[in-house]
């Protein structure tokens, strides 16, 4: 068994000099019954934008005012403990700057043994200790909680989660180990494996209370008040907390090696066996049915080092970095005061793409939103759609009667075209194919405003080509969405010779109105995302047509660690998409991408794949098996030849548009492939990935960074 009290920390104190400290600050509070219970407010002394974080000082600290309590509550001075937080935030976890300087693996295990060396005092103090969770709770924000006797959650706290699998990490300080044992397996799982693995999908104060995590929720108004009176009711035996997955009430024999065996399995059909970190939990949450909290914490600081040290930790950081802080501030985006006050909104369409457009401007917006299409039919159609979205979100209760009802006013349709003319932002949604883009805005141009911004939502054209008929080309902007519009984070921001600021500055505003992440981009054969993805999917399709069957090319391309297989991913984007982005690129560098003309015979199928039960593609169907017989070669290409092929072409690719200047920098490729393909924190995108498995230097002899993001043990 770990002795904390014996390990000496001070290797990993020396790397907190720039640590924004979160301060311990106690003041004792007389309960109405006339106990009293010395209260601990963590506070880093920042507003809310900066939220509570835990490094070494601050862990430090608070270890030092537990001992303090601990003497206090022997001495019969204090009743009770409770921790809470600044306003709206407990803790957002481990301070991950300073844990990317460990240094070493031997560091990284003192990170964890010291979290769990201060988090333990919280069950040996003394007297009953309390976690008043008054906002945000993450990762050993939430731990805290869990190594307390017990908890309460303000009903309007931001968000709740152990989302250290997302980071390529674990719960390292306890949660791995205590979770189950307090809620049971399967809602363990949940939270610390399936919900990271969901975009980071994070709990709601009633999620946590329902799942047990909470023992008490109260409204934000009276929290604390109510906190310290229920603390109170429970120190004086007047409240009894029932649990009703007491470790007592858990059935470990059946259901948890079941649970465990389960989640294996659909981790394996979902997303491979390359990313480390889930299985690592998997395993620990496995092991936390039997034996002691002691074992169950030193299972902990083992696998935290591991992980720490590892290249998709590494990755994970960088990645995150990206999404933190280089999307929130977009490279390349002109002053914002340059930007068109939007006041109306056209969309050019009202298809499906068209209708969620609009649905996605009116509930961010808020601004009335006009669709127009051929015939009044389809217009109806699509206003119908837009109607019973809202009326979808009225019922999950995601939105009130009133704002209901105020959305629904907000949009109209009609064949009418001459109502565009008070619209400031008009996005076409029409067939993807150059004249039909060109006429559509040919028959608006001359009804809107001067100074009113055109955009398209092509996703591979020429945009410069799209404008050339127009009299004022300086007014259009590439306005790329990504599917699904109302998950997708990203909006590639697209910019002609032509586009003028004031047309950029405003389409970055609105894609931040809208709730998105905009890059800039080039105006290139498709852009930056389509155009990596093609190169994926052509050397899937090549691999196919050289004769090797579709369920060993998927298999081939799982090093790469992607959310899903390439056919997966042409099944999911549509055939006649990917054949038409093909044919794009190949047209545009017919040395370096691959399209084969069944695409387009394939596109007309109303099934291509067949896929088994966790929607993994098996093969073709019997139809699709028809179009391409007598096209297939008879030569399979081995697995090793299909990933450097992708490997090597992804890294030409790559390194040919940072040479072109479709984006600024690497990063912001990184940031497209992570917000617009679901590309994984644990390969930072696709470049620290190339680097690392050689595919930079094969291709031109050298690397996307210098030095190469790797973990400390590589």
């Amino acid at each position: 068994m770990t002795n904390y009290d014996e390990i000496d920390f001070s290797p990993i104190l020396a790397l907190t000099d720039d640590e924004v400290i979160t301060h311990s600050r106690v003041r004792d509070v007389t309960l109405r019954s006339g106990k009293v219970l010395a209260l601990i407010t963590l506070d880093n002394g920042r507003d809310h934008t900066r939220p509570n974080t835990l490094g070494p000082a601050t862990m430090t600290e608070l270890g030092e005012t537990l001992d303090t309590l601990t003497a206090r509550a022997a001495a019969g001075e204090i009743d009770a403990v409770g921790i809470t937080g600044k306003q709206y935030i407990l803790a957002a976890g481990a301070d991950l700057s300073d844990i990317t300087k460990v240094g070493s693996k031997d560091n990284a295990k003192l990170v964890a043994q010291l979290g769990h060396k201060v988090y333990s005092k919280l069950a040996t103090i003394g007297v009953p200790t309390f976690t008043f969770t008054n906002g945000l709770a993450l990762g050993g924000g939430l731990e805290i909680g869990l190594n307390s006797h017990y908890r309460t959650v303000d009903a309007s706290a931001a968000a709740i989660a152990l989302p250290e699998v997302f980071l390529g990490i674990i719960p390292g300080w306890g949660g791995a180990y205590l979770l189950p044992n307090l809620i049971g397996i399967e809602n363990a799982l949940e939270v610390v494996i399936s919900n990271p693995l969901k975009q980071n999908r994070m709990l709601k104060p009633q999620q946590a209370y329902d799942l047990g995590i909470m023992d008490a929720i109260f409204p934000a108004a009276t929290f604390l008040e109510d906190s310290l009176a229920w603390a109170d009711g429970v120190l004086t035996g007047a409240i009894k907390v029932e649990r009703k997955n007491a470790p007592g009430k858990i059935e470990r024999t059946v259901k948890w090696p079941v649970a465990i065996k389960m989640a294996r399995n659909m981790l394996e059909s979902k997303i491979g066996t390359v990313p480390r970190s889930p299985y690592v939990a998997l395993d620990l949450l496995d092991k936390a049915k039997s034996g002691t909290k002691e074992e169950g914490f030193a299972r902990e600081d083992d696998a935290l080092a591991d992980l720490v040290t590892g290249d998709q930790f590494a990755a994970s950081m960088y990645a995150f970095d990206l999404v933190q802080k280089r999307a929130k501030r977009p490279v390349g985006a002109p002053d914002k005061a340059l930007a068109k006050k939007v006041t109306k909104v056209g969309i050019i369409g009202a298809g499906l793409m068209a209708s969620q457009f609009a649905l996605l401007f009116v509930r961010r917006l808020k601004v009335p939103v006009l669709i127009t299409d051929l015939d009044q039919a389809r217009v109806d159609k699509g206003v119908a759609y837009i109607h019973d979205e809202i009326s979808k979100l009225e019922q999950k209760g995601r939105l009130d009667g009133d704002t209901a009802n105020q959305l629904r006013a907000l949009v109209t349709g009609t064949t009418d075209k001459s109502l565009y003319a008070d619209c400031d932002f008009v996005i076409e949604a029409v067939f993807e194919e150059v004249g039909v883009k060109q006429q559509v805005f040919g028959e608006i141009e001359p009804i809107i405003a001067e100074d009113a911004i055109l955009a398209t939502n092509t996703s591979s054209l020429s945009v410069e080509e799209i404008g050339s008929k127009l009299a004022h080309p300086e007014r259009l902007v590439g306005f790329h969405f990504f599917n699904p519009v109302a998950v997708m984070p990203l909006i590639e921001i697209v910019k002609t010779p032509e586009t003028s600021d004031a047309a950029l500055s405003t389409a970055f505003v609105v894609a931040k109105g809208l709730g998105k992440n905009a890059v800039l981009t080039a105006d290139a054969p498709g852009f930056v995302v389509n155009r990596l993805l093609a190169k994926v999917m052509g050397e899937a399709a090549r691999a196919v047509y050289e004769g090797t069957p579709v369920a060993d090319v998927e298999k081939a391309f799982a090093p790469l660690g992607l959310p899903m297989g390439p056919f997966q991913l042409i099944d999911l984007v549509g055939w006649k998409v990917a054949a038409h982005v093909q044919d794009t690129m190949v047209r545009a560098f017919p040395d370096r991408f691959y399209a084969n003309e069944n695409f387009h015979a394939l596109a007309e199928l109303p099934e291509v794949v067949e896929k088994d039960k966790g929607g993994r593609v098996t093969g073709f169907t019997k139809e699709a098996q028809k179009v391409i017989k007598g096209h297939i070669g008879s030569t399979p290409t081995p697995a090793d030849t299909i990933l450097r092929r992708v490997q090597d072409g992804l890294a030409q690719e790559i390194k040919i548009m940072l040479d072109e200047g479709v984006v600024p920098e690497v990063e912001d490729i990184d940031l497209c492939l992570i917000l617009g393909a679901g590309w994984p924190f644990i390969d930072g995108g696709a470049s620290p990935y190339l680097d690392r498995e050689g595919a930079s230097e094969r291709v031109f002899g050298g690397t996307f960074h210098d030095p190469r993001i790797v973990g400390i043990g590589s």
